[in-house]
């Protein structure tokens, strides 16, 4: 599927591509509607009825991923909220195996993320996944998206990576899209992002069940 004599830069997303979304969708589609219904007194299908508008109006933003944004609007501690529930933080299979392997390839491994740094940090300190990579990028630190294309040009202005030889890995296909449209050469999606849910479509683009599959060396 690749050939890594090709490749000197790996970019890699976190949630549903290192690690098991399952927490991520857990934590928004049942935990803060749990909590929202307990607050405003309401059956928890009120509270999901109320809430899944404003998350889906709010996708593809950099407020969907934003912890302080969501604190506001719902008036919960969502960082408090995602510690109570963060034992469903999981690598996914294969993971530090495959990053300790790019290591040795002298392969530069880059994380780059849309979640919080409030979320980076609990997820960090579940995983000690920083402990396995080069590189962490934090989209809330330039204050967009890596779905807009212009995130792209500010994320190069930093690690400074030659389009032709990095590889992206992503679950989100608008990510994975915009990446295309920049000029990325090597992009590949992630069939299973969520253990607890079917294979999602990858549509055209290339994809991997887990790293096993472009396991390096």
């Amino acid at each position: 599927m690749l050939d890594w004599t090709t490749i000197d830069t790996v970019l890699l997303d976190m949630d549903g591509t290192l690690l098991d979304l399952n927490f991520d969708n857990y934590f928004w589609q049942e935990h803060v509607p749990l909590r929202y219904a307990e607050k405003h007194e309401m059956e928890i299908h009120q509270a999901k009825d109320s809430l899944f508008p404003k998350f889906r109006a709010a996708e593809g933003k950099i407020e969907w991923y934003c912890v302080d944004y969501w604190t506001r609007i719902l008036g919960l501690d969502i960082a408090q909220l995602k510690a109570e529930v963060d034992h469903l933080i999981a690598i996914h299979p294969h993971v530090l195996y495959f990053l300790d392997n790019l290591k040795q390839q002298n392969i530069n491994r880059v994380l780059v993320t849309n979640a919080h740094q409030k979320s980076l940090m609990l997820k960090l300190d579940r995983t000690a996944l920083n402990e396995h990579l080069d590189l962490i990028i934090c989209s809330h630190d330039f204050g967009i998206p890596k779905e807009d294309i212009n995130f792209w040009d500010k994320l190069q202005a930093q690690v400074k990576f030659e389009k032709s030889r990095s590889l992206l890995v992503d679950d989100s296909l608008p990510v994975l899209r915009s990446a295309q449209q920049y000029g990325i050469q090597h992009l590949l999606a992630v069939k299973k992002p969520d253990s607890q849910n079917p294979e999602k479509d990858v549509e055209n683009f290339k994809a991997i069940y887990d790293f096993s599959d472009i396991m390096p060396g």
